[in-house]
């Protein structure tokens, strides 16, 4: 093999063993389009969703890790109909249950609510209501409508600390001084990957709601 080959070559097989290392694999997103672009930044519309939320009290990464678990419980199958969410594509419920597939969307979003206190969201997919979606079983777990939104959004790799988040954060906010876009609220992060996937494929993103400069927030 010529040299200059050796690197697609290693590229096309670290790309074909995606699953191994915890590539997402067709998760869908909550429907946006972007509106605008500000250097590396994304300014997108999002249409209203529906989100699955828990709020978590200490640090940011104890936070994220218990939320992810309380969560992931009402996803796969701790909810009143059994029904199993799966995170990358659908998986069957119970056999004692009534047969319903439904895949979850990415990202993970998080976000502080308070003094040591975060909030942590899955998005559910498109096509249920609050009426369709099963109730979760854990009473620490909400089913939240979550309306239309601008939101600026910085992505970046690597293991997402709390170090490399604020630092991503503080350049999206920076990013934003100079633009048409103005910060609606505290900057939170959002997360694609599941923890095995290799740190220079992670897809995380800083991101912070937005209004024209000028306009009132919504």
């Amino acid at each position: 093999m010529k040299p200059r080959l050796i690197a697609p070559a290693l590229m096309s097989v670290a790309l074909s063993a995606c699953s191994v290392v915890g590539i997402r694999s067709g998760t869908p997103e909550p429907k946006y389009r972007v509106i605008g672009t500000v250097g590396a930044v994304q300014i997108r519309q999002y249409a209203p969703r529906i989100a699955a939320e828990t709020t978590v009290h200490g640090s940011v990464y104890h936070a994220r890790s218990q939320g992810f678990r309380r969560l992931a419980g009402y996803i796969f199958g701790g909810n009143r109909t059994r029904a199993k969410i799966a995170m990358t594509a659908p998986v069957a419920q119970a056999s004692d249950a009534p047969s319903e597939k439904i895949a979850m969307t990415a990202p993970v979003d998080q976000s502080q609510s308070g003094p040591d206190a975060w909030t942590i969201r899955f998005y559910m997919p498109a096509g249920y209501t609050m009426e369709t979606l099963p109730v979760p079983n854990d009473s620490k777990v909400h089913l939240v409508t979550v309306p239309a939104e601008d939101y600026a959004a910085l992505r970046f790799s690597g293991v997402p600390n709390q170090t490399s988040v604020a630092r991503e954060q503080a350049r999206l906010l920076a990013a934003l001084k100079s633009s048409a876009w103005t910060p609606a609220g505290e900057p939170a992060a959002w997360f694609y990957d599941p923890p095995w996937t290799l740190p220079f494929l992670r897809r995380n993103e800083a991101v912070v709601k937005v209004t024209r400069a000028g306009a009132t927030p919504g």
